[in-house]
């Protein structure tokens, strides 16, 4: 999926683009209202079909219905009469939970739920929008996105740090990008890991089947992603599921959950790769009633960013910061080693 500003107008149509997707050549024929619910994210089924109905979808130039079976190399394209809402960037009074600050730069401790900046089904409420309420010229980065340097997932918690000025901007994204910055996650991952401490490399790109997911491609289709390195230590074993450190090398959207889903550990409560289902453990009814039980006390994926560090870019001098474990995550760790202890008693 593509993102498009209002400069992605249609001048014979008077619409603008959303969204844009060209199908896989081994795609089967599906309806698109189907097909859509796998790359647009937050869609219903009841959106696509009523944005069909008006007209806005179209297959190679041709408004199309709902029940159009898509073909390969078939190319969608989803257009209204308005922007796409994300570039319509207004302040909001959001309370920020700020870690640091001074005139070139602030850290703040994202809560989760928070979505970073505005995209479609999230035009409000977001980090961007508290951002610009906050702070007049925040200079933008490449994606036009005010102050944002790096970015986390809207369910995972923990730290982001914000440009305040041009200088400051270009400095700290080099070191991002040279990975000379320092990311520490702790994250709550199903199965017990075997090795103490170990690295995942695989080139991350979007999963050819469901554009809301990443996954691994390695081989003869490692061209297909960006190269991804995550060092992850166990930090505690309880039971059915680990306690972990990942500490990223690279920084690729979701690649600590598609990376550990990519070793058989998928992220605890991860709806989008599979961890809000029981992977391990028992068939007793029992048992799956205390993991619904976790499930309702950490109601995301168990991911917080916990430790950031990075080179001051004017005074050279180098910052580290941490953000304590949540209380949803400690909780959950809490529940998890109780029952591990109850296990081993058993045993």
């Amino acid at each position: 999926m593509e993102n498009y500003t209002p400069d992605n107008f249609d001048e014979e149509s008077d619409l603008y683009e959303h969204f844009a997707f060209t199908v896989d050549k081994g795609q089967n024929p599906l309806r698109i209202d189907k097909y859509l619910m796998n790359f647009v994210e937050n869609a219903t089924r009841n959106k696509i079909q009523a944005a069909a109905k008006n007209g806005s979808i179209f297959v190679n130039n041709t408004p199309v219905k709902s029940n159009y079976k898509v073909k390969p190399y078939d190319k969608i394209r989803v257009l209204f009469t308005h922007p796409p809402h994300e570039n319509l960037l207004v302040g909001e009074n959001i309370p920020l939970d700020v870690v640091y600050e001074d005139n070139d730069l602030l850290v703040v401790n994202k809560p989760a739920g928070m979505v970073v900046h505005p995209g479609h089904g999230n035009y409000s409420g977001t980090l961007i929008n508290a951002l610009i309420y906050r702070f007049d010229n925040l200079p933008n980065n490449s994606s036009e996105r005010p102050g944002l340097v790096h970015r986390i997932d809207k369910d995972t918690s923990g730290l982001l740090v914000v440009a305040k000025t041009e200088q400051a901007m270009t400095h700290l994204s080099l070191q991002f990008a040279e990975k000379t910055s320092e990311r520490e996650y702790v994250a709550i991952v199903w199965g017990n890991i075997e090795e103490d401490e170990g690295t995942v490399e695989g080139n991350i790109g979007r999963h050819p089947k469901n554009r809301l997911q990443n996954t691994v491609f390695l081989g003869d289709e490692a061209d297909k992603g960006k190269p991804a390195i995550t060092h992850y230590k166990v930090l505690e074993r309880l039971g059915y599921v680990t306690l972990v450190s990942c500490k990223l090398e690279t920084g690729r959207t979701h690649q600590i959950r598609v990376h550990m889903k990519h070793i058989g550990h998928t992220l605890f409560n991860d709806e989008r790769y599979g961890g809000e289902k029981v992977l391990k453990g028992t068939t007793f009814t029992k048992y799956k009633q205390f993991v619904e039980n976790c499930f309702k006390i950490l109601p995301r994926q168990a991911l917080h960013a916990k430790t950031l560090g990075f080179e001051h870019p004017r005074t050279g001098e180098f910052l580290k910061f941490e953000a304590p474990i949540p209380d949803d995550i400690q909780q959950c760790i809490e529940k998890w080693r109780n029952y591990a202890k109850h296990q081993e008693l058993e045993d």
